[in-house]
């Protein structure tokens, strides 16, 4: 009988888990969708219908709205497990905490702010003659500056101390490249950290700051129980 009562009460906690951050999960299934898709796409024809996705200079300059919505569907190379992951951890958390509305906010402002600065940042290359033309039709998609700004957002939600050593590591992770490389995406994602930082007065009133020590206390206890 009891094993009975858990099989039918798993599927209820599932489905409340996912009801718990519906935005992460429909997202994500959305993901999941079009990476399947790609996946029977030719390779010639993918890199033409992307591009018409794209958020790159050609396409923002011809219809901004569409681009900057369809580009955060798609996932550039077509690796959905790792993204799942990083969603899975960092997003749902991130709504759970601050709601849909608020999550969403930050999703949107990274995703856009950082893609048109950043093309606006290419596109000063190009005319200065830093970079070449045909970087106008760069293809350019995916989710990852919305994940950089929703971890950095997710800095508040530590305790002091422990917030600063999180900080230094989100910043030393997305800063390096952008001194080694200094791609236009890597200005996107240091850009993505500091919009997602910015987003401060989303988060007041969110509850008390999550303290990994007394997590670690509790676990202690219950261990030793």
């Amino acid at each position: 009988m009891n094993r009975i009562i858990g099989f039918r009460q798993g599927p209820r906690a599932a489905a409340a888990y996912v009801r718990s951050a519906p935005g992460t999960y429909v997202w994500l299934l959305i993901l999941f969708l079009t990476t399947v898709a790609l996946h029977h796409m030719s390779p010639e024809f993918e890199q033409h219908f992307l591009r018409r996705r794209s958020t790159n200079i050609h396409e923002l300059s011809r219809n901004p709205v569409r681009v900057l919505f369809t580009s955060a569907m798609w996932i550039d190379g077509g690796h959905w497990v790792p993204y799942a992951v990083l969603y899975t951890l960092f997003h749902a958390q991130a709504e759970r905490w601050l709601g849909t509305p608020r999550w969403l906010a930050v999703c949107a402002a990274a995703h856009v702010f950082a893609t048109l600065i950043s093309e606006l940042a290419l596109l000063m290359a190009i005319r200065n003659g830093h970079a070449p033309h045909a970087a106008v039709n760069t293809l350019d998609i995916g989710v990852s500056y919305a994940l950089a700004g929703v971890m950095a957002v997710l800095a508040y939600r530590i305790a002091a101390p422990w917030r600063y050593p999180y900080l230094v590591a989100l910043l030393a992770f997305y800063t390096v490249p952008l001194t080694t490389s200094r791609t236009f995406t890597d200005f996107g994602h240091f850009l993505s950290v500091l919009i997602g930082l910015a987003c401060y007065p989303l988060v007041r009133g969110r509850g008390k700051a999550w303290n990994p020590k007394e997590t670690l206390a509790t676990l202690w206890v219950n261990v030793r129980a």
